[in-house]
């Protein structure tokens, strides 16, 4: 059966435009220091408070298996709507830390019920072609990443009780979308009753296995070789002289990932997800070895090679949630999604902290070789499939 030509478009809006809660956070942060004085300390657990949400949420709705019990559309559409109002609280008048970070942490719980959500949407309408579907749905979602750094080299001067009205109009807007515009997909299967241990048991299947560790490898390495893009920029430039637009080379290096998700998913018609998330994991781990040589090369050959790199870091994304749903009982696609992300995410805050940590104890030319450990494990599990 095929699905009505409405349905790609507006889920990829859709979930573009209710992931934007999670991007906010990153353009306002400051702003909201400013107003009440956070200190350096507060400032780093509010950046992470919406990981810690987004990885409780998705803990708890695997558990719950909530999105295989209930209708994805309808729990896309809840999710959208408390995530707005959370986002929206950071305008109350009284505001303080703590209602900052209750805010920030329920906007990434109630995520857990957007984005993992949004593939299993997708899974239950695009069955053989589910891998280009996901690279537009992530391709979105990277870019959504890359764009408050555009706003940072651009200079805009933007009020940030706009930013935070404008995201929650729109995840508002995009939960509505779901709800009155995708209904539930032909291929999607519900689950009857709950099974507190179904997500765990998804690992005894030996494919779903694989794609996820492969998928955790790839998380090992993303979002610490995106928080460290500005390190790293930053060091070519202090050693060779270089004066590159930090900001606006990072969101150029983040975009070029969302172009390879696009690329990918069109790839993945042709030669199927498995190659291209093992192609893209071995290029961006070569990378990861080679890092240090990189701050040693000509400017040119610098920026391109980075660019190639956070286009291989983000291309086998998609390809690997497409394996995870595919390899997971029909009635349970949701939930192994969910469950791999929960668990990619928490990976990620590990990798990031490590290379905090190396970064003021050694050359940061040097640390990231560290993130070569994620596409090394992810490639021997799916090398011995």
């Amino acid at each position: 059966m095929k699905p009505k030509p409405h349905i790609l478009p507006l889920l990829v809006i859709a979930q573009f435009a209710c992931t934007s809660l999670w991007f906010a956070g990153n353009a306002i942060v400051d702003d909201l220091s400013l107003k009440i004085g956070l200190a350096d300390g507060d400032m780093g657990y509010i950046l992470s408070s919406v990981q810690f949400g987004f990885i409780i949420g998705t803990l708890l709705f695997a558990l719950l298996l909530i999105a295989d019990r209930f209708s994805p559309s309808k729990v896309f559409f809840i999710c959208a709507i408390l995530g707005a109002l959370c986002n929206f609280s950071l305008l109350v008048e009284n505001l303080t830390k703590e209602i900052i970070f209750f805010a920030r942490f329920g906007t990434g719980f109630f995520l857990a019920g957007i984005y993992p959500i949004g593939m299993k949407i997708a899974a239950d309408y695009y069955d053989t072609r589910l891998g280009k579907v996901l690279g537009l749905l992530v391709g979105a979602l990277v870019l959504g990443t890359a764009f408050p750094f555009l706003l940072t080299a651009l200079d805009i001067n933007t009020d940030y009780t706009g930013i935070i009205k404008t995201t929650s109009l729109l995840a508002v807007l995009g939960g509505c979308m779901i709800l009155f515009f995708v209904p539930n997909g032909p291929y999607r299967k519900s689950s009857k009753k709950l099974q507190l241990k179904a997500g765990l048991l998804l690992f005894k299947h030996a494919s779903f296995k694989k794609a996820a560790i492969g998928y955790f490898g790839h998380m090992w390495e993303l979002y610490a070789f995106w928080a460290f893009t500005p390190l790293a920029i930053k060091t070519f430039n202090d050693i060779n002289s270089t004066f590159f637009s930090i900001p606006l080379w990072t969101f150029i290096v983040i975009t070029c990932g969302a172009l390879a998700c696009v690329l990918g998913g069109l790839f993945s018609i042709r030669v199927g997800s498995y190659k291209v998330a093992f192609v893209s994991l071995l290029v961006s781990g070569i990378f990861c070895l080679i890092s240090p040589a990189l701050f040693l090369v000509s400017p040119m050959i610098f920026l391109v090679s980075w660019c190639m790199w956070g286009m291989a870091v983000a291309a086998d994304s998609p390809q690997f949630s497409s394996l995870v749903a595919n390899a997971a009982p029909v009635a349970l696609k949701g939930t192994g999604l969910t469950l791999v992300t929960c668990i990619g995410f928490a990976l990620s805050i590990v990798s990031i902290q490590l290379l905090s940590f190396l970064a003021l104890s050694m050359n940061p030319t040097l640390i990231f070789l560290f993130l070569s450990l994620g596409p090394i494990l992810g490639l021997y599990h799916l090398k011995n499939k």
